[in-house]
């Protein structure tokens, strides 16, 4: 059975990455020796692994992925650390037409 990963990795600035991939240490490697210039870790290395998710469908991983690379660093670096009160607080809708918000 093949294993996808969805990863966040935190970069020597302090700024996160979000990728997916089926072999983390071999992403991290690749990540950390920089052999793509273009890539956004580049010139943020060295990264660190904070959180990966381990899937056995590929659709789903890539629908986690798209889903997460959306959240703020506060949300992903919530989900690295397992924080599930920070990360209800986090999910609630606080846009001003939200029924929760109306007066």
């Amino acid at each position: 059975m093949k294993l996808y990963y969805v990863y966040i990795l935190e970069c020597s600035d302090t700024l996160l990455y979000t990728g997916i991939t089926n072999s983390i240490s071999r992403r991290i490697t690749e990540h950390n020796s920089g052999l793509n210039k273009t890539c956004f870790t580049f010139k943020r290395r060295p990264v660190n692994l904070i959180f990966s998710q381990e899937f056995t469908n590929v659709n789903q991983a890539i629908y986690f992925e798209k889903k997460i690379k959306k959240w703020s660093a506060v949300k992903k670096r919530a989900l690295a650390k397992e924080d599930e009160l920070l990360l209800h607080l986090l999910a609630e809708c606080r846009n001003d037409s939200h029924f929760r918000n109306k007066h």
